[in-house]
């Protein structure tokens, strides 16, 4: 067996259900067509941390009948980002309604399309995710514990995040992710100044699309993560 079939394989075997949920395989099939790889191996990461979170809480979102709903809300949160879902709203926005017509196709009820959209679109909103409701929460704190070593040590999710990546590198997806939001400005200025920042319905001045539009923009040859990140 060759490595990508024997990666594919574990990564089947990930799938909440036995056999694997038929929306989750879907949705894992649209993000691997969909995502460059980095974003892809995030997107799984994200989803083995919020369910080994939910499994530590004694959450109701780590029981088996709910993981389907975790892994969609997982595995879509940044669908967005990617030229398949790339439309004229926030990406935080387009991932929340590909995933909720993803799961309503599937015949979801209404509720949990809903619950999952949340979810998606307000997973980099702090503060907001971390309260509106547990489910979200387990969301934005899968996150924040792929992209922080701290966050990830102060829930003691240290040795587990080591292990993941292992199987699920990295591959630099914080500058992938935020040049990738970046790439998506239908126009991007040529520069800023301190009276003046970029806003449209993609790039919202004070939403974190377009923090990093900003960003990259007072800093346009600077080849390194965006400091917005």
């Amino acid at each position: 067996m060759s490595d990508a079939s024997l990666k594919h394989d574990t990564i089947l075997a990930l799938l909440p259900g036995d056999p694997p949920d038929v929306s989750c395989k879907t949705a894992l099939d649209v993000a691997a067509r969909a995502l460059p790889e980095p974003i892809f191996n995030h997107s799984l990461r994200v989803y083995l941390l919020a369910k080994w979170l939910a499994v530590k809480e004694n959450s109701d979102w780590a029981r088996e009948e709910n993981l389907p709903l975790l892994f969609v809300a997982c595995i879509a949160h940044d669908w967005g980002a990617s030229d398949m879902y790339n439309g004229e709203q926030r990406f935080e926005v387009e991932g929340a309604d590909a995933a909720s017509s993803h799961l309503s196709s599937h015949g979801y009820p209404a509720d949990e399309c809903h619950k999952v959209w949340c979810a998606i679109a307000l997973h980099t909103s702090p503060g907001i995710a971390e309260r509106i409701d547990p489910f979200t929460r387990l969301v934005r704190m899968g996150v924040k514990m792929d992209f922080s070593p701290s966050i990830r040590e102060a829930n003691g999710a240290g040795s587990y995040a080591a292990e993941i990546e292992a199987f699920l590198p990295r591959l630099n997806i914080e500058k992938v992710l935020s040049d990738t939001v970046v790439k998506q400005a239908v126009k991007i200025p040529d520069k800023v100044d301190s009276m003046t920042w970029p806003d449209s319905q993609k790039h919202p001045k004070a939403s974190w699309p377009g923090l990093l539009l900003r960003a990259h923009l007072e800093n346009p040859g600077y080849d390194g993560v965006n400091p917005a990140f």
